[in-house]
């Protein structure tokens, strides 16, 4: 068994959180899930697959994650980060232990993998889904993450090296809650956008006008528009069949096109005082 701790981050996740735990025994000397307050049976059933569960009330991804670096004890060489609704392929629990049995690792501090995503039940393979590399696996006090509200990332102090194998993004939730969890992130979209830090889980770096560049210089509701466009057909996204138009969809025509309205919504606001 490698000397790794995984890390889970919880809230009323008792529909994903036994694939994730037992996912993550593959490779993990301990398995640590910080729970928000969860309403339904998280805790228990973490706790009956083996897990650790502690609770921290919430204070966004990147802060809640740190919290648990500082707090939680870890006495492992290295720290995975897992979300509830993520899963630890066989892939690539091989892969890493292979990894961090050899020499190759002594000069490593993080390894980053892609994800293969699943929607509704089916993989999506198109549509910019699987291209992004992504740090979630690094030698404890080596890395944290950034102090960011949205699109957070793994800062590794070192070197850092790819993985071959994917991890599993599979949601056993409803479309509810993937809508609802979606306005959540609108209401930070545009937080962001104005560049207001009242929230104190927001980065104070740059805007999120500013990060997405050519996107917000485009005109309301076009962009969303064109960003279906792109992903739907430049990048392949029509050949996931009906899943995956209904999650470009919903990126798009439906999360996008919200964000926009909030920004039309505050610009009517402030014409009108």
């Amino acid at each position: 068994m490698s000397d790794i701790t995984v890390i889970i981050l919880t809230k009323n996740e008792e529909k994903n959180i036994e694939a994730c735990v037992n996912s993550a025994q593959q490779i993990a000397k301990r398995i640590i899930v910080v729970d928000s307050g969860s309403t339904d049976k998280t805790v228990e059933l973490a706790e009956k697959n083996g897990a650790e569960t502690v609770y921290h009330e919430w204070v966004g991804h990147a802060r809640q994650f740190n919290w648990a670096l500082d707090n939680c004890n870890i006495d492992t060489q290295w720290v995975f980060r897992l979300d509830a609704d993520e899963r630890i392929s066989k892939e690539l629990a091989k892969e890493i232990l292979q990894k961090l049995s050899s020499e190759e690792s002594l000069g490593v501090n993080g390894y980053e993998m892609r994800w293969r995503m699943y929607f509704m039940g089916k993989q999506l393979k198109h549509g910019g889904n699987n291209k992004t590399y992504i740090v979630r696996l690094f030698r404890f006090g080596k890395a944290r993450v950034e102090d960011k509200s949205m699109d957070e990332r793994f800062v590794v102090e070192g070197k850092i090296e790819r993985l071959n194998s994917s991890f599993i993004h599979y949601d056993y939730k409803t479309l509810d809650d993937w809508l609802i969890k979606h306005i959540n992130y609108s209401r930070l979209e545009l937080q962001l956008y104005n560049g207001d830090y009242s929230d104190n889980t927001i980065e104070k770096d740059t805007t999120q006008k500013q990060k997405r560049g050519l996107y917000y210089k485009l005109p309301r509701y076009l962009r969303a528009r064109l960003y279906y466009w792109y992903r739907y057909y430049i990048q392949l996204g029509f050949l996931d069949g009906e899943a995956g138009k209904i999650f470009i969809y919903l990126q798009a025509y439906w999360y996008r096109f919200i964000v926009d309205a909030k920004i039309y919504e505050q610009l009517e606001g402030k014409e009108k005082k």
